[in-house]
């Protein structure tokens, strides 16, 4: 197992000319895993080389460690708004999360701000922070219902209309023609060879599609009506509009079984990370194996067809326990040497205690957990931004 201090280390050995290498696409330093930077594989033959390094390093990292999220870290917290630099991530543990998750709800309207009211051009701004932070940004997108313009969890049968030749199709169109333009503007500010070039991106659209709460899920689509869905989203992303930054993940509600997990799969061509959302499994000592026994199923297909794994959503509302990060969350993911193979864990957001008192998953400042988040993050395998390697850089053979 690679240590944290060593993969520290081999980031810094990245000099000048290792990261001109990057930029072009040949490898550097060594790494941990058998994988290979020429054997990486991603859904987009033409994805710029900061993506490609993306895949291949959290591939690289998954064997040994686990990156920490947080949605709308950046945002807003449990008692502020909108402050520079400000994160209750950092406030609690010294560094800002490895991961950042955003959420694209109502930008298919044209809407200034999200469903969760974060305005997007300062979500820009924040997406361009955590990257020069050296750290990965995914994007959720709770879409309207299109054909009822009620709220993502209006169950009314949609995917058959925005197929081609379905009469919303052309409404689908001008929302991912809004989504090519939002991703198109999300370029690095400040990075060495790097400024100007977009930025990788993880994207995660329809999630948790083997629940019935969303109109793309469950008994509101077929597998076949949402297969054709996710390869039309990204051949028109990527081949229509040219967007060559994007890593697509998948990902289920928390189902139990491979057959269940693979039903609306769209297929290796069309998926890069493998994911699962699991907010039932840590709410209970004797559930907590529960956990354990699905991450480590999609670590399975997810290896099996050379793609990353990920916990992409779970935590416990309110955070109940003093020792929840270590005594659930860590112990559920270290549990199996499979389930520990995950690439990362992100945790729902901290709405503002204004707005929503209460709801809040991750750690903030006062909290009674607060000190066992910070051995949940000094513990040998989780990593939050101060302690990555170059993910956006080739890394190494």
């Amino acid at each position: 197992m690679m240590t944290k201090r060593a993969w520290m280390k081999s980031s810094d050995c990245l000099s000048v000319t290792v990261l001109l290498m990057a930029v072009v696409g040949i490898a550097g330093c060594g790494g941990s895993s058998s994988v290979s930077y020429e054997s990486v594989r991603v859904v987009d033959s033409e994805a710029t080389g900061e993506t490609r390094a993306l895949f291949y390093n959290l591939r690289r990292l998954a064997p040994d460690h686990v990156l920490f999220g947080h949605q709308d870290d950046l945002a807003y917290g449990v008692d502020w708004w909108a402050e520079p630099g400000r994160s209750d991530v950092q406030d609690v543990a010294g560094a800002y999360p490895a991961v950042f998750g955003w959420e694209l709800g109502h930008l298919e309207n044209g809407a200034e701000a999200n469903l969760d009211s974060v305005n997007f051009e300062q979500m820009k701004n924040w997406i361009r922070e955590g990257y020069e932070a050296g750290s990965v940004i995914t994007i959720s997108w709770h879409m309207d219902n299109p054909v009822t313009g009620g709220s993502a969890w209006d169950r009314t049968r949609a995917v058959y209309a925005i197929l081609p030749g379905g009469e919303k199709h052309e409404l689908f169109i001008s929302w991912l023609d809004r989504f090519a333009e939002f991703v198109g503007d999300l370029r690095s500010d400040g990075w060495l060879l790097s400024k100007g070039h977009p930025i990788p991106i993880v994207f995660r659209p329809y999630h948790e599609h083997t629940g019935s709460w969303f109109w793309w899920g469950g008994e509101n689509v077929t597998p076949d009506e949402y297969k054709q869905l996710w390869r039309f989203t990204v051949d028109y992303l990527r081949d229509e509009k040219g967007l060559h930054n994007l890593l697509y993940a998948y990902s289920t509600d928390a189902v139990n079984t491979p057959e269940e997990y693979l039903e609306h799969y769209p297929g290796d061509d069309y998926v890069d990370v493998l994911g699962i959302d699991d907010y039932q499994a840590l709410r209970t000592d004797s559930t907590i194996t529960d956990m354990t026994r699905r991450l480590a199923m999609v670590v399975d297909l997810a290896e099996a067809r050379d793609k990353i794994a990920a916990l992409t959503e779970t935590g416990l509302e309110g955070v109940p326990d003093d020792d929840w990060w270590t005594n659930r969350l860590l112990r559920a993911i270290t549990a199996d040497p499979k389930s520990q193979r995950i690439a990362w864990a992100l945790v729902w957001r901290n709405a503002n205690a204004r707005t929503k008192p209460g709801h809040h998953f991750g750690p903030y400042a006062g909290h009674s957990s607060s000190a066992d988040f910070v051995r949940f993050r000094e513990s040998e395998i989780v990593m939050l931004a101060d302690e990555l390697p170059g993910l956006y850089r080739a890394g190494g053979k």
